[in-house]
């Protein structure tokens, strides 16, 4: 799927959205976009509105691989809003970890294998950075631009 952001790359598998990748998939493979899957089709039509600025919230069924730590993230991340950002340490928080928790919370949203809709360029550093991501900071700037969001470097162009 082309998008403002590039090439996507959605995987489904058994119903459920198991990937949203930019460009190509990580093994490399063709990818699973082909084919009559309404799950597919439905992922298609949503980021279609999400790009135009349409949709702010997912209604897709989901069933990302990972840890349980890392999906214990990943729930999170679903509940950061259209339009806002959090920290990695604000994650870590609300699942109870100690301040030091801040670097597995961003390894955990670094194998996000969903993006955009578990929203993991919604998480930024505690200074108000843009930090990792496995899209290219670019393409983080430009989610959280389309979100309404400026970020430091938007704020540095103004001065």
């Amino acid at each position: 799927m082309g998008s403002p952001a590039g090439r996507l790359e959605i995987v489904e598998e058994g119903g459920a959205l198991v990937a949203v990748h930019f460009g190509a998939p990580p093994d490399g493979s063709p990818g699973h976009e082909r084919g009559g899957s309404s799950v597919l089709a439905e992922a298609h039509h949503q980021l279609s509105e999400y790009f135009a600025g349409r949709r702010r919230v997912f209604d897709l069924p989901l069933r990302p691989a990972g840890t349980e730590f890392q999906r214990r993230v990943w729930e999170v991340l679903a509940t950061v809003p259209w339009g806002t950002t959090t920290t990695y340490g604000a994650i870590a928080a609300r699942l109870g970890l100690p301040p030091g928790a801040a670097r597995a919370v961003g390894a955990a949203n670094g194998a996000n294998p969903i993006a955009i809709v578990l929203p993991c360029h919604r998480v930024i550093g505690s200074d108000g950075t843009l930090t990792g991501y496995a899209g290219g900071l670019e393409r983080k700037a430009l989610l959280l631009r389309l979100e309404g969001v400026a970020t430091a470097a938007d704020q540095d162009a103004l001065f």
